[in-house]
């Protein structure tokens, strides 16, 4: 099987040798050998891992993603960040703790964003709100 690897600045990974991929999703973790049925699924912060034909492995750590498998022959994973490795031990203590920080940072700035977007929105409304007529009491 070939395995291509991309994020969107790169081409991480196009191996031509590949025998099976392991993977995971959100319905949990699963495997890919050649043949494989035409495939679409999401992928989020984890470690995809395969194996060469001559019985090397290795492993990626990437930052959600979509993984195809085409004509039972292609397997192709496009991610946002992907960091090749050969243990899996170092890919999941350094890179996906960097991974995960970087995804909280983000979310930490949508949050703020939103609470920015909220604030010119309640301006703005009270800023386009009559005044009452002058000389009138509220209340009476």
């Amino acid at each position: 099987m070939r395995l291509l690897i991309t994020t969107p600045t790169a081409l991480v990974l196009d191996a031509v040798d590949i025998v099976s991929v392991r993977a995971e999703d959100e319905s949990g973790s699963f495997g890919i050998l050649g043949g494989h049925e035409d495939f679409l699924t999401a992928l989020p912060l984890g470690v995809v891992q395969w194996r060469h034909a001559d019985g090397r492995t290795a492993c990626c750590a990437v930052r959600r993603g979509v993984l195809t498998v085409t004509g039972g022959a292609t397997v192709a994973i496009a991610t946002r960040q992907a960091q090749l490795g050969t243990s899996l031990e170092a890919l999941e203590t350094a890179v996906l703790e960097r991974f995960r920080a970087a995804e909280e940072d983000e979310r930490a700035a949508r949050v703020a964003a939103l609470r920015l977007h909220a604030k010119a929105i309640r301006q703005i409304i009270a800023a386009l709100r009559p005044a009452p007529p002058s000389g009138l009491e509220l209340g009476g």
